[in-house]
């Protein structure tokens, strides 16, 4: 039986600060992401501003001294009938708020404290004086005419100036080219064709139905009882829809698929038609003799077969649903510069912040004395504070992640990928005196630009395979010598895992053979028996 109650418990719990959220934040974000949040805060922050923009600036130390000055001022008694008679609206002041505390970690120093910027609205300001209003004169009629649209409309009708021209351009969007999703392509195919409503609605549903490879894996019996349509729609629809293009979809296998395609080619019943139908087991194991006695063609003719149907596409839609590559900035730039290297953050398109004088004299009491535009005004100084620290922080940790980097894989720089140095993220950590979680996030979706090549951060860290005589070697150069045993290899006489296993031990690597069977099925290797090539 449930019973309420209540219990007091003493214990011990981490928090984490607003400053310390937003410095986590920061130091994993990438160069663009970055730059979002920083168009961002400026748009939210009316202190915050580009220093690209001009004007008079106020340095950090400045604003430093002049919060921490009025966090003592405020914490005295005020004098409230002062406050009162300095303030001709006799607006109330409401209550003093204690000022945020400084919070101080093992890896940064908060500045300026962590309260959060409220979101949105707008400084409340002292209100302005009454301007008479100017007497009424009244108006002539000759000054109401525009001469230069009379002259325009009237006068001249064969020119128009170009100020008078207003033409609506199409706006830059429309020229953009947007993706052509699967669906679309199948669709505007569709549209185009004679077929009844009903057909025409049962096959859109199946077109909602295809996966991304254009595969339809959902019976037509499932189908029918969901949509509604009769059995005999959805035969009509799939029949209109593996009619286009590309072909082979909507095919419930890989055999189907393939088939279709074969038909759309005109090789229905041929030797390729006749190899997917009938044996395509044989062919998957790469039996080629097999297949010929089983056909009872000559090896020529299953050769020739057997190199159309390697043409074919097993996943016709997966061209649609690919989003292309994706492309990369590098964060950090590592060159050589005589025997040492240089390395430099990209920061060149990240705005450069600045915090704006105007709202200064608002911190101050004789200047301002309503309290809550004082305590608004502090708490986005203090916001931006703290976020033109943390985007230092961030750099800084950075350079010294790279210069780790660079200190522990400069033979990877100078001779390639083969004389990359196993690595370990704690490593790393204890050398620049952070927590290992810092340097994940400091590495984590950030690219270098280095001598050979633009890599991932990440791509340094690598595990270690013990040797035989105490060496190790790194996790993905054994993956490529793996790899490259397997290349070389006699197609005929494919290695097995244990031969693998034995040139590996030679070499003074120390592995066993489900080690390798483990690291062959990651880079989706098949297996001896699946490589072998028969003639």
């Amino acid at each position: 039986m449930l019973t309420q109650g209540v219990q007091l418990r003493v214990g011990l719990r981490q928090t984490l600060t607003p400053g310390l959220v937003q410095m986590v934040t920061v130091l994993q974000m990438n160069s663009l992401e970055l730059r979002d949040l920083i168009a961002q805060e400026v748009d939210q922050n009316p202190v915050l501003e580009l220093a690209a923009d001009g004007g008079e600036e106020v340095t950090q130390e400045e604003i430093q001294a002049l919060l921490e000055a009025e966090a003592t001022r405020e914490g005295s008694p005020a004098d409230q009938s002062l406050l009162n008679a300095m303030d001709p609206a006799g607006l109330e002041i409401g209550p003093e708020t204690a000022e945020p505390e400084l919070a101080e970690t093992g890896e940064l120093a908060a500045a300026a404290g962590e309260s959060e910027a409220p979101g949105g609205g707008e400084v409340p300001m002292p209100a302005a004086e009454e301007i008479p209003a100017a007497p009424a004169t009244s108006a002539d009629t000759f000054d109401e005419i525009d001469f230069g649209s009379f002259f325009d409309d009237y006068l001249d009708p064969g020119f128009k100036s170009p100020a008078s021209e207003q033409v609506d351009k199409p706006s830059f969007e429309t020229f953009l080219a947007s993706e052509v999703t699967l669906a679309d392509h199948l669709e505007s195919q569709l549209s185009v064709q004679a077929m009844p409503d009903a057909v025409r609605d049962a096959a859109y549903y199946i077109i909602g139905n295809l996966d991304e490879n254009g595969r339809l894996e959902a019976s037509l019996e499932e189908m029918a009882q969901m949509s509604g349509h009769t059995l005999e729609e959805l035969r009509e629809a799939v029949k209109a829809i593996q009619s286009l293009e590309p072909a082979g979809l909507a095919a419930a296998d890989l055999q189907e698929c393939l088939l279709l395609q074969l038909e759309s080619r005109g090789a229905k019943g041929g030797v390729a038609w006749q190899i997917v139908d009938q044996h395509l087991k044989l062919l998957e194991h790469k039996q080629f003799k097999e297949l010929a006695k089983a056909l009872g063609r000559p090896m020529e003719h299953i050769k020739i077969a057997v190199d159309i149907i390697r043409h074919l596409d097993p996943w016709p839609g997966l061209r649609f649903s690919t989003s292309g590559a994706r492309p990369v900035e590098p964060d950090v730039y590592i060159s050589k510069d005589g025997d040492s290297y240089l390395i430099e953050l990209n920061d060149d398109q990240i705005p450069q912040l600045r915090l704006n004088s105007s709202y200064k004299r608002l911190v101050s009491r004789e200047e301002e004395p309503r309290k809550e535009v004082r305590n608004f005004i502090r708490e986005k100084y203090t916001s931006a504070l703290m976020l033109m620290k943390n985007i230092e922080q961030r750099k800084q940790t950075i350079l010294k992640v790279c210069q780790a980097i660079v200190g522990r894989q400069t033979e990877f720089l100078e001779q390639g990928i083969d004389a990359l140095r196993p690595m370990m993220i704690k490593e790393v950590a204890e050398e620049i005196g952070v927590h290992p979680s810092t340097v994940s996030r400091a590495v984590a979706g950030k690219y270098a630009h280095t001598p050979q090549g633009v890599f991932e951060l990440r791509y340094f860290f690598s595990e270690a395979v013990q040797g035989v005589n105490g060496s190790s070697t790194p996790l993905l150069k054994l993956k490529r010598m793996v790899k490259k045993m397997i290349e070389e290899e006699d197609a005929c006489h494919p290695l097995t895992d244990e031969q693998i296993t034995e040139r590996l031990r030679a070499g003074g690597i120390d592995v066993n053979r489900r080690t390798v069977a483990k690291y062959r099925e990651d880079m989706r290797i098949p297996s001896t028996h699946q490589r072998r090539r028969r003639d």
